[in-house]
C-alpha cells in the first residue's frame, strides 16, 4: 500500500469510531458485558490518551536521528486517568483533531523519512511507517472489539 493510502486509512479512523458507538446510551457506554474487559467509554478514552503518544513518536523519529521512544502501560493510563469521568464527545474531536494535524505533516514527508527510525523502549527499532501503521490499526482493532461489547448488550 502507498504512503498516501496509508495517509487517508489513518484519516479515516476517528469517523470510523464515531460510527461504531453512533446510538449508544451512557449506561451502555459504561457497561462492561464481558468480563475483564473495558467499557466502550474507557476504549474510546484509551484511545483517545494514545493518539497524541503515536503523534509524539513519530514527530520524534521524524526531527530527530534515532530517537529514544518510551513504552507505556496501557492499564496504568486507564487506572489513573478518570476515564470514567471523561466525556466521549470530547475524546472523539481529540482522536480527530490529532490526527488532523499529524497527517498535514506526513503529507509532507518523501518515502525516505518514512523510513527514518527511533528505538522503541520495547519494541526495539521502528520506522515512521512502522509507527504509522500501527496507530492506524489500532481504532480498526478496538471497533471489533466493540462490537462484540454491543452484541453482548443486545443479547
Amino acid at each position: 500500500m502507498n504512503i498516501a493510502q496509508r495517509i487517508e486509512d489513518y484519516l479515516a479512523g476517528p469517523e470510523q469510531l464515531r460510527q461504531a458507538i453512533e446510538g449508544m446510551t451512557a449506561a451502555e457506554l459504561d457497561a462492561a458485558p464481558i468480563p475483564g474487559k473495558w467499557s466502550t467509554r474507557q476504549v474510546v478514552c484509551h484511545i483517545a490518551d494514545f493518539e497524541p503518544v503515536y503523534a509524539d513518536r513519530m514527530k520524534w523519529v521524524i526531527a530527530e536521528d534515532n530517537p529514544p521512544l518510551p513504552g507505556a502501560d496501557h492499564n496504568l493510563f486507564a487506572e489513573r486517568l478518570a476515564y470514567e469521568q471523561r466525556d466521549v464527545e470530547e475524546e472523539l474531536q481529540l482522536i480527530s483533531v490529532v490526527r488532523q494535524n499529524m497527517a498535514r505533516i506526513l503529507n509532507t514527508l518523501s518515502t525516505e523519512q518514512f523510513e527514518r527510525t527511533g528505538l522503541h523502549s520495547h519494541n526495539g527499532e521502528v520506522s515512521v511507517a512502522d509507527l504509522l501503521d500501527v496507530i492506524t490499526n489500532h481504532i480498526p482493532h478496538h471497533i471489533k472489539l466493540i462490537q462484540e461489547k454491543r452484541d453482548a448488550l443486545s443479547s
